[in-house]
């Protein structure tokens, strides 16, 4: 029996045509000038082909599915925070206390956290989902960071989930993720798949100064230079994103990766974080192109790997507020935008059924 991944590949479809063409020619006919609602036109036309219905149903509910793990590059001193840090945030947003819970609440939006990593111990009845694979990966600077099992593990773990929420009614999910290193990791992924050097896609993370920002870099790059070799920025075939993944990522990140194959698969859209979410889907993208047609850009972090990152996507961001947090707050934040792109199709009177005149030419 093919495994769930290759499955969950295996049934994401292209977006709608008929919705498409039915949205756009919905949208010509609304009352107001052609254009003049920018972006968010093309974003309602779009849900109308993720949803395979036009006009698009509005995107509710919504959950933030905030994925935490640890990084064992963490020891070679890629952070200004201890490692403990990762456990005491997971509990700090299981009970209502960080940025992402408290947004989440403002948009009305559920937040799921699911332990896929973490060095630490969580502690009992916070209502974390415990899907632990190991405490912790592998420190990518002295050898891979995940195994391939762990890796696919951790894929179908962020799949699992994503259908949970689905089967639960979710209508719009949003990334998430906690890990201290990640952003060690995220800039390590994004060199590895577009074949930027480090130093162009490694930034500050939680707090890094320059020195320790041009240490994380090299760190990046000698081990990019150990793992990837000519593969690198050439991950064409899905065993070589698979590899990369496996080489340098996060079980966070391939839980992400996971996560958006399995909305895809189900027509559901995904609303993207900031740079650890941008580099998981450099890598669904690798496995399934067509994942990226369900990929909605929250906001560019200010991270520079994210930029690089929706650049190779072809993705343009709702936002930009030079936000670099993570855990899913920056793509919270998105959600009134996405949700209003779909109301307009749906709720904005067309010049006939208002007695409105149309354009005299």
């Amino acid at each position: 029996m093919p495994s769930l991944l290759a499955q969950t590949i295996a049934a994401i479809g292209p977006l709608d045509s008929d919705a498409l063409v039915a949205a756009a020619a919905r949208q010509a006919q609304l009352t107001k000038p052609a254009g003049s609602m920018g972006r968010l036109e093309g974003l309602g036309e779009r849900l109308s082909g993720m949803y395979a219905a036009c006009p698009p149903p509005i995107p509710a509910p919504v959950a933030v599915a905030v994925f935490a793990a640890d990084h064992g590059v963490w020891a070679q001193g890629v952070s200004p925070w201890p490692q403990e840090v990762t456990v005491q945030m997971v509990a700090n947003v299981a009970t209502g206390g960080a940025v992402v819970s408290v947004l989440a609440d403002q948009v009305g939006a559920s937040v799921v956290v699911v332990d896929v990593g973490v060095a630490g111990e969580v502690p009992p009845g916070l209502g974390v989902v415990d899907r632990k694979i190991a405490s912790g990966t592998g420190d990518f600077s002295v050898g891979p960071a995940m195994t391939a099992a762990e890796c696919q593990e951790a894929i179908e773990v962020g799949i699992t989930i994503a259908n949970q929420l689905i089967d639960d009614g979710v209508q719009l999910l949003v990334t998430g993720d906690l890990g201290i290193g990640n952003t060690a990791a995220s800039a390590a992924l994004i060199a590895a798949m577009t074949g930027a050097p480090a130093v162009d896609v490694t930034g500050p993370g939680a707090g890094s100064d320059a020195a320790m920002v041009a240490h994380k870099a090299s760190v990046i790059e000698q081990a990019l230079d150990r793992h990837t070799g000519p593969r690198r920025g050439v991950p064409g075939a899905e065993d070589a994103a698979l590899t990369l993944l496996a080489a340098v990522g996060g079980f966070e990140h391939a839980a992400l990766v996971g996560f958006m194959l399995g909305a895809a698969a189900r027509r559901k859209p995904v609303l993207l974080d900031g740079v650890i979410a941008c580099s998981a889907a450099l890598v669904a993208h690798a496995l399934c192109p067509g994942v990226t047609d369900y990929l909605i850009a929250g906001h560019r972090s200010s991270e520079p790997g994210a930029t690089a990152a929706l650049a190779a996507l072809g993705l343009t961001p709702l936002l930009d507020l030079d936000l670099r947090l993570g855990e899913g707050s920056g793509a919270v934040l998105a959600v009134p935008l996405v949700q209003a792109s779909a109301r307009l199709l749906r709720d904005v009177a067309t010049f006939d059924s208002a007695g409105v005149s149309g354009r005299s030419s």
